[in-house]
């Protein structure tokens, strides 16, 4: 699963030219203690109204979110997703963000 994805960011990154998803390929490649593990509080206190953000790993339910935002990650904590939806965000997988936005655009990486 994880090796098919990261392929495919490769094939997507080279073909469309954007840096973001060769460079989120190269995050997910790392082992699994060097990914990031990012609380929702962190999220919240580094990110805008109605931002879009890559966690190149996991996201844990630690603190809250005030504002709607669109979280996109590898894996989610269940509580973590319930509280995402709760504040009026969405939890989305890479797959889907690589679908609805094929550019990257407006996506910000944060570990």
């Amino acid at each position: 699963m994880l090796r098919g994805l990261v392929r495919q960011l490769r094939a997507h990154g080279k073909k469309q030219g954007g840096r973001i998803w060769l460079e989120l390929a190269e995050r997910l490649e790392r082992s699994r203690r060097a990914r990031a593990e990012v609380n929702l509080s962190h999220i919240s206190r580094h990110v805008g109204d109605e931002s879009t953000v890559v966690v190149p790993g996991k996201v844990l339910a630690a603190g809250g979110l005030k504002r709607p935002i669109s979280i996109v990650a590898f894996r989610f904590s269940g509580a973590a997703r319930r509280k995402i939806n709760a504040s009026g965000g969405k939890a989305l997988t890479i797959q889907q963000l690589l679908e609805q936005n094929p550019e990257g655009k407006g996506v910000r990486l944060m570990e």
